[in-house]
């Protein structure tokens, strides 16, 4: 065994309890995970069903050991994860994490979201967070808001809009921290002072879009960054596509706003229909191709929602019901059927007798003339001799098939 191997055995091994390290799992799993973060990339299945059959401790101790096997696996990956394990140094990544104010969580800790758990064998290694509240007590409540990052105003406007809105209900906004509508939905939360969630496909000590370097800062103090990827680690396209997986798998329900046919943002929907999760769309401009995702996801599984009551109507409690939606109460909603009937009877332009309009309204005269006088009493007629008729503020619109020429 090299010195680098028995370094890293020798951490492994040595089960010591390290700053910002301590959780339920076992200090000897954690260093061991710790390690395997920097060894496999986001989503591997098969280094899932490694650890699932042999554990984080045995399958490192099978990886960094000479005569070392793993099932299916060829020489010359066996080789390359090695290099990767022995180079490994889990307790500095620990101690760098403790120094930045982030930890690492391990399934089997307090923290652990269980619905990650979800993902079967691309469930995450472990978590590195950055920030002082909860994972676990706030994914229970979370909502994910995705689209496109070269996003319209419109598009812009309804994530923040989103983000407000259930942040003031008392959600949490997960979203991945990229321009566009990722961006705008953290800041409608933050701006609630609400709690909001960014999954990175990059360390949690990098920031990656840099122009969001004040919004990072903004989550960390009042949020929540979180990532699979140890210290240092630098985004790729993989890493992007695999850190949806962990948006669906987090929260209760994912809504696009803006989406192009080809678009990240989908891959984040299709992982979340497939783990049960409820994905919803904002719909755009129907000529507009930003959209055309979303529209497309509607026509489908995808539920329409226009505001944060449509959202949390589906993936909260029973009785979380959005408001019925109706038009402007005017006065003549609130008349009777019976004095709407004889409104309705009266021309729209000059005077009609009692009798007309008690024939119009299919009713009797004394009916028809104890309803008019109800009507003026409401200001909706006004009488002139024998004759009603209505007053400027009940005219109604008159429809004409003439054309002008």
């Amino acid at each position: 065994m090299t010195d680098g191997e028995r370094a890293v055995a020798g951490e492994v091994g040595s089960g010591r309890e390290v700053s910002g390290a301590r959780g339920a799992g076992g200090e000897r799993e954690r260093i061991a995970r710790v390690a395997l973060a920097r060894a496999f990339e986001p989503g591997d299945e098969k280094a899932g069903r490694w650890l699932r059959t042999y554990g984080a401790t045995e399958l490192v101790e099978r990886i960094v050991s000479e005569d070392g096997t793993l099932a299916g696996v060829k020489p010359e990956r066996l080789a390359g994860l090695r290099e990767r394990v022995v180079a490994a140094r889990p307790e500095r990544d620990l101690e760098a994490a403790a120094g930045f104010g982030a930890r690492f969580v391990v399934p089997g800790d307090a923290e652990w979201p269980a619905q990650l758990d979800d993902l079967g064998d691309a469930r995450p290694t472990g978590l590195w967070i950055k920030g002082p509240p909860s994972l676990r007590m706030w994914a229970l409540r979370s909502v994910a808001i995705v689209g496109s990052r070269a996003c319209t105003a419109y598009g812009a406007h309804m994530a923040q809009t989103l983000g407000a809105g259930l942040a003031e209900r008392g959600w949490v906004v997960v979203s991945g921290g990229a321009y566009g509508i990722d961006g705008a939905a953290h800041r409608g939360a933050l701006c609630e002072r609400g709690a909001t969630v960014a999954v990175l496909a990059c360390g949690v000590d990098h920031v990656y879009p840099s122009g969001h370097k004040r919004l990072f800062a903004r989550i960390s103090e009042q949020g929540l960054l979180l990532s699979e990827l140890s210290p240092g680690s630098h985004p790729t396209r993989y890493r992007f596509i695999q850190r949806n997986r962990v948006i669906a798998a987090l929260t209760r329900g994912t809504v696009v706003v803006e989406a192009a046919v080809r678009s990240g943002a989908l891959v984040t929907v299709r992982r979340a229909q497939r783990l049960g999760r409820h994905v919803m769309g904002v719909p755009g401009p129907a000529t507009s191709g930003l959209s055309a995702g979303v529209h497309q996801l509607l026509r489908g599984e995808g539920v329409l929602v226009s505001d944060a009551a449509d959202v949390v109507e589906l993936v909260g409690e029973m009785g979380e019901l959005a408001p019925e939606r109706r038009g402007p109460v005017v006065p003549r909603d609130l008349l009777t059927p019976h004095a709407a009937r004889v409104l309705e009877a009266l021309p729209a332009r000059g005077a009609a007798t009692a009798q007309d309009v008690a024939q119009g309204a299919r009713t009797g005269a004394d009916e028809a003339v104890g309803r008019l006088y109800e009507l003026q009493s409401l200001g909706f007629v006004e009488r002139h001799g024998d004759g009603w008729q209505l007053t400027r503020q009940a005219v109604k619109p008159v429809c004409t098939d003439r054309k002008e020429v």
